[in-house]
């Protein structure tokens, strides 16, 4: 087991890679403790989970709502929970993300934790501190910051992922070496076979170094002022992509750092060998890689984004693998470049 610690002005978030499900309870505080976890989870693993009090959500994007978090909060409140009570997700990014946001409103806010079971959310969604639900057509509009106190990541539970849902995962691995660590985007270049055949030593390195990634840049900047933009490469598109089609997260943002980079090279800061090699890894691991609808399409949505200030939106570009730099773009001129691009 490895082990990252995550130290912000309110919170000191432990992330356990390779610690198991089974041994949960040494992590969870004395006293009242509620699960929230859903029905895939209840599928395969109700027999090992702790016996406490269980809430159980849909499973699938369309269970990211305020409807959801009106149902957690209907059972907390049927549970008698209070403010002292701790709450733990089980599941992928979904389950962690409205259980986040549950734990972080209810109250005021409760203790939480996680125990992460999906590829994406161990090397993204669980970690860093982000929580909330999508709003209508617009994703993650409503959330907060808030750190869990703890994220278990066991690489078990990836095997009974479909092959579709634990492949889009390496997307966020793609993506944070891409943005930050040209040796993390190699060492997936080698072993993407390995990968691809969930080898857990392999697995373990990749999460291992995604996490620390991600770690460096929260504690620099927890709520996304600056160097943590840089975690959004290819999420504009993504975010933009998911809107209107039905899609993973993982696909949708493989799809987007193509169009990201190949915007790079047409603004003459990437070059075009470095963008195949980005699309290339994408390829070798079974991810999209053309849109599957037209970039002018996908600029609609992306006025609705939350990275945008006025007429403008802040873009992650890349230099080359390894580093990526942030734009502010206006609409105007970024239509101009996907008119360009397409």
């Amino acid at each position: 087991m490895k082990s990252i610690t995550i130290t912000t002005p309110n919170k000191v978030s432990k992330i356990l890679i390779g610690e198991r499900l089974q041994n949960l309870s040494e992590y969870i505080p004395q006293g009242k403790t509620i699960i929230v976890t859903d029905e895939n989870i209840m599928k395969y693993y109700s027999d090992v989970l702790p016996k406490f009090p269980t809430i159980i959500m849909g499973t699938g994007e369309k269970h990211k709502t305020l409807e959801t978090l009106d149902f957690i909060a209907e059972k907390l409140v049927e549970q008698e929970a209070d403010r002292t009570t701790f709450i733990v997700g089980i599941g992928g990014g979904i389950v962690c993300d409205v259980t986040g946001f549950a734990a972080s409103v209810f109250m005021r806010g409760l203790r939480f934790g996680f125990v992460s079971t999906t590829l994406l959310s161990q090397v993204d969604a669980s970690v860093g501190g982000k929580n909330g639900v999508n709003f209508r057509r617009y994703k993650n509009m409503l959330g907060v910051f808030n750190q869990p106190e703890f994220v278990i990541c066991d690489l078990t539970m990836l095997k009974t992922l479909e092959m579709n849902e634990f492949l889009a995962g390496f997307a966020e691995i793609v993506k944070a070496g891409a943005i930050k660590s040209r040796s993390l985007f190699e060492y997936l270049e080698n072993n993407v076979d390995a990968a691809r055949n969930a080898n857990e030593e392999v697995l373990e390195n990749l999460v291992y170094e995604s996490v620390r990634i991600k770690a460096d840049i929260v504690e620099a900047d927890e709520r996304e002022k600056g160097e943590r933009r840089k975690l959004n490469f290819g999420h504009t598109f993504a975010h933009a992509f998911e809107n209107m089609a039905d899609i993973l997260h993982g696909e949708a943002v493989s799809m987007g750092m193509v169009v990201a980079s190949r915007l790079s090279t047409s603004l003459g800061l990437l070059s075009k060998a470095e963008a195949d090699r980005i699309k290339g890894l994408l390829s070798q691991l079974q991810l999209p890689v053309n849109p599957i609808i037209s970039i002018q399409q996908a600029l609609i949505p992306m006025k609705k984004d939350k990275k945008r200030e006025g007429d403008s939106i802040h873009m992650v570009l890349l230099k080359q693998l390894g580093e990526a730099v942030i734009v502010k773009v206006t609409y105007k001129n970024l239509e101009g470049a996907v008119y360009d691009l397409c």
